[in-house]
């Protein structure tokens, strides 16, 4: 099969097409023929500096969208054939820029009918991401009040529709060039972050949903009130606060995203009611991974198709 490896860590120009032996599904197990795979900022991470994955060579990618082409002993949910999608173990799971992907049967869900592959693709590690912070971590609910920092990317523009699916008022800060982009995904209000400091415009806030990091966690505790809870995917961004957070009874939590069939089947219902609808800012054919990779898309994801 073909596959995009690396033998030393860099720029974009280190990944190269390479042929692979074709893995095969052992027990509790199977083999996706890859159709499209997601591009995360992770990936970037890790082709730099192999932090979440070690030293080269080796195969990124964890969003995983294809066909059950053979499965192992004692897999009863699928069958060849079968459209399914999912969430690699992350982070020593990689392996999704690959025609095909062995992976833990229980990661993957079936594909919903009304997303084609390379939205499906776009959803797993952003959605479950969007999902572990916002429900499962910080249980947002009918009525809570939750602002999202970088609502138009690729974590932030689900996170929005997820926080309206439970019944959240939403609040997103996003540049003037996004800002319609964030209301039309259901956002309630919008601030311009470049003109105004939402830490001097609200108060008693529920949830802040940080994707940011910088400055941003000492002004979420300006506005989240007592007992609220700011949730951050940069946990290194939290320290600097947590002694002011321990004083005004505020919780922080640090996520790094999980492979969960939970979330993913909640996920793939939200997207089948229409509720939930991933935002494909480009597509690129496997050997353009590099490319992928330096795209900076203005919102949504970057998908590879193979």
């Amino acid at each position: 099969m073909r596959a995009v490896s690396q033998d030393e860590l860099g720029g974009p120009e280190v990944l190269r097409i390479v042929e692979a032996q074709r893995p095969q599904p052992g027990m509790g197990q199977i083999l996706v023929r890859v159709h499209a795979a997601g591009v995360n900022p992770v990936d970037t991470m890790n082709r730099e500096s192999g932090v979440f994955v070690g030293p080269p060579p080796f195969v990124l990618g964890w969003d995983v969208s294809g066909t059950v082409a053979a499965v192992g002993a004692g897999v009863t949910l699928y069958q060849p054939g079968d459209e399914v999608f999912g969430l690699l173990p992350f982070p020593l799971g990689h392996g999704a820029y690959a025609e095909y992907v062995v992976g833990p049967t229980r990661v993957f869900v079936p594909k919903p009918a009304n997303l084609d592959h390379v939205q499906a693709a776009a959803l797993p590690l952003a959605g479950l991401t969007a999902w572990q912070a916002l429900v499962d971590t910080a249980h947002v609910a009918e009525g809570s009040r939750v602002l999202i920092t970088a609502p138009a990317g690729g974590v932030g523009h689900l996170a929005v529709q997820i926080a309206k699916a439970q019944g959240a008022h939403v609040i997103g800060l996003a540049a003037p060039e996004t800002s319609g982009y964030v209301t039309g995904l259901g956002a309630d209000e919008v601030i311009d972050y470049t003109a105004t400091d939402f830490s001097e415009r609200f108060a008693d806030l529920d949830v802040v949903f940080d994707l940011i990091g910088h400055d941003y966690p000492a002004k979420a505790l300006r506005v989240l009130k007592r007992g609220g809870t700011l949730v951050s995917t940069l946990p290194q961004s939290l320290p600097a606060v947590a002694a002011d957070a321990a004083i005004k009874g505020i919780r922080l939590a640090g996520l790094f995203v999980e492979a969960d069939r939970l979330g993913m089947t909640a996920l793939a219902g939200l997207a089948a009611d229409c509720k939930l609808t991933p935002t494909v800012a480009a597509i690129f054919p496997l050997q353009k991974a590099g490319e992928a990779q330096s795209y900076r898309a203005r919102s949504g994801k970057v998908v590879l198709t193979l």
